[in-house]
């Protein structure tokens, strides 16, 4: 009952709370006396044990007879401490009952003095903790068991717990690492970024996520997970190695995709040869395919005899990925052809049409298939560790060699890089092989030209400039030309046409109105519209079948003196007269028919009297036609450009490459004549 004076429980009621607190929480007490070495315990630890007061011995042994074995030496250590030290004792242990099941029990107790202040009793307490250590225990098996590693550090860094395959990772297999400090064992984890992630997780309080890789034997990328705890921090790997290989993979083809398809557009913008095996050089370069490279082109035969590997082939262009080394690089092309022997690694990969792969000791090995020279100087400075020469394949030939080169810095080309290598060969081989077809035909479409269009005659008293562009495309020789030539009474006549159709056929019919223009002309005394007629009704009767468009002036002695220009215009754009600083089209007052459509439609002859420094111009509608343009505005502008031009440049051969240059795109898709005419 409480004490009434006081408000305060009796002892006795305290007592009673105290013994029912303990029965709830499962506590039973016991005591040992050190003098007589009597152990009591109570009915509750008596109950944990499995024992009753006839069958528990009520000693030290008795109670060591219940402890595991394997637990039997700490908890003596405990209680020896503690009776020693007259401190406190504390242990947690397995017993086993009479049934041999097994229980876990925590303990804690104190060592009392007695009189002499050496330990006389050790009083304590203990409970059943077989609950908390079974799912303990559980934890441990799930963190044990999983297949990624895991491991946890105290606020101090220490090791408190790891799995088997954090063990594993960390290279301690077999090693207690518990209780050991992280930084200790680990050094190499210092100063890089596994030691910021940590701690800036563990100074935070956020988690952190990153990727880190283990080298050989590992040789594993891991992505890590730390998170804080109140205790420390702990810490999980997953094995991220598969996924980034195949991410890898990806990227790889990526890269390889986009690096062909760059090859493909750099090498198919230019159709020269020269620039594109230049680009070729830099490509591969940039590229990081290699760090040094050099490009040959083979403009003969194949290997012939002693020495007959060399024929046709010259390097073109080289590159290094260090701009102080590309006058050597160079340099080194100048050179290296002459200087290289029959055993080189360049002609047997020519022989075998195939690649060849130096993968180590690149510079010794290839310096010693030179002569001694300056070449093989240039190659030893360079010091190459690998390198890799690679045909490149036209469709039916080899039309080139790359050559790639790789620095000690750098690993080895490997079977990847070679393919890759191979690859890009194949795609510059298709692109060299078109720009040396679209060389051979724009050289075919010249030479045809040069023996349709002649050079014009110059007459007292007249200046007379022509200029033939052809379009783009190659052997794309069209229907534009241009003729000037003496009549026989000493007038000059001046054509300018354009056959329909863009292709040999229009080249070919081009030639054949042009002479029979030209012969119908001179052997007539008809005038420009007279003579137009006349070929309209051969063409009619030579079956000629094709239309053209076309002007035809003859400069010729005015009827009060001085020079009158007499023109007939058939569908053509019209010439350009420039006086002065004034410039006018000559537009007809009716269009008249293309020649070709019937000899029976009517012709008209047109007169200008001309003064000395009169400049005409005859063009071709490439020079004012374009997609989305009319005939119109291209005109205009070109008057414009004319009238621009001609105060500034005197010489006619100039003006015509001026109004080129302004009036021509880099790539025409139609050709272009002219023929400038002034008098003097």
């Amino acid at each position: 009952m409480p004490d009434s004076s006081s408000g305060l429980p009796d002892p006795e009621s305290e007592r009673l709370a105290w013994r029912l607190a303990v029965d709830a929480a499962g506590v039973g007490a016991w005591a040992w006396d050190l003098a007589t070495m009597e152990l009591r315990w109570d009915e509750r630890l008596l109950e944990l044990f499995g024992l009753t007061r006839e069958t528990f011995g009520g000693t030290i042994e008795a109670f060591n007879e219940s402890v595991h074995p394997d637990d039997r030496e700490q908890v003596t250590e405990a209680l020896t401490a503690a009776i020693e030290t007259c401190g406190v004792y504390e242990a947690e242990y397995r017993i086993v009952l009479p049934d041999g099941e097994l229980r876990w029990i925590f303990a804690r107790g104190r060592a009392l003095p007695g009189p002499d202040g050496s330990a006389a009793r050790v009083l304590g307490a203990a409970y059943d903790t077989t609950a908390a250590q079974d799912g303990e225990a559980r934890v441990r098996r799930v963190m044990e068991a999983m297949p990624s590693a895991f491991f946890h550090l105290d606020p101090e860094w220490r090791f408190t717990f790891l799995n088997a395959e954090a063990r594993t990772l960390l290279g301690a297999v077999g090693s207690d690492l518990a209780g050991q400090s992280m930084w200790e064992l680990f050094p190499q984890a210092l100063g890089n970024h596994i030691e910021d992630h940590y701690r800036r997780a563990a100074a935070t309080g956020t988690p952190v996520t990153f990727e880190t890789y283990y080298p050989a034997p590992l040789d594993r990328w891991y992505e890590v997970h730390a998170w804080p705890t109140p205790d420390g921090l702990s810490v999980h790997f997953a094995d991220i190695t598969d996924s980034r290989k195949a991410q890898a993979v990806l990227d790889s083809a990526r890269a390889r995709a986009e690096l062909l398809a760059g090859v493909t557009a750099v090498l198919t913008e230019t159709l020269d040869t020269d620039t594109a095996v230049a680009e070729l050089a830099r490509l591969v370069v940039d590229a990081r395919l290699a760090d040094w490279s050099v490009v040959s082109l083979v403009d003969g035969g194949g290997p012939e005899g002693s020495g007959g590997w060399k024929r046709g082939l010259y390097d073109v262009a080289g590159w290094h990925v260090d701009a102080d080394l590309r006058p050597a690089v160079q340099r080194y092309t100048e050179l290296r052809i002459p200087a290289l022997r029959d055993q080189a690694f360049l002609a047997r990969a020519l022989a075998e049409a195939r690649p060849v792969l130096i993968d180590r000791d690149a510079t010794e090995r290839i310096a010693q298939v030179f002569e001694p020279g300056e070449a093989r100087d240039l190659y030893l400075s360079l010091a190459p560790e690998s390198a890799v020469i690679v045909p490149v394949r036209g469709r039916s030939r080899t039309v080139g060699v790359l050559s790639l080169f790789r620095s000690a810095e750098r690993q080895p080309f490997s079977a990847e890089d070679v393919d890759v290598l191979a690859e890009v060969a194949g795609r510059a081989g298709l692109a060299l092989d078109n720009a040396r077809l679209y060389a051979e035909q724009r050289d075919l479409a010249a030479g045809l030209q040069r023996t349709l269009l002649t050079a014009p005659p110059q007459p007292p008293g007249v200046q007379i400039a022509v200029r033939y562009e052809p379009a783009a495309e190659a052997a794309q020789v069209g229907g534009d030309w241009y003729d000037a030539f003496l009549q026989r009474d000493g007038a000059t006549v001046l054509a300018i046409g354009d056959v329909m159709g863009h292709d040999t056929e229009a080249a070919a019919a081009m030639g054949q109105l042009r002479n029979l223009l030209r012969g119908v002309a001179v052997t007539t005394s008809e005038g420009p519209a007279g003579v137009l007629h006349l070929v309209d009704e051969a063409m009619q009767t030579l079956l000629i079948d094709t239309t053209a468009s076309a002007v035809l002036a003859r400069l010729e002695d005015g009827p009060e003196g001085g020079t009158l220009l007499r023109w007939s215009n058939a569908g053509h754009p019209p010439p350009l007269v420039g006086r002065g600083g004034q410039v006018t089209a000559l537009w007809p007052d009716q269009p008249e028919a293309l020649l070709g459509i019937h000899p029976s439609l009517p012709r008209s002859d047109h007169g200008l009297p001309l003064r000395a420094g009169d400049t005409v111009l005859f063009y071709t509608d490439g020079l004012v036609e374009r997609r989305g343009r009319d005939l119109d505005t291209g005109v205009e502008q070109l008057r414009a450009a004319y009238a621009e031009l001609l105060p500034e440049v005197a010489d006619l051969d100039e003006l015509c490459d001026g109004l080129l240059g302004r009036l021509v795109p880099d790539r025409p898709d139609d050709d272009v004549a002219l023929v400038l005419v002034r008098l003097g």
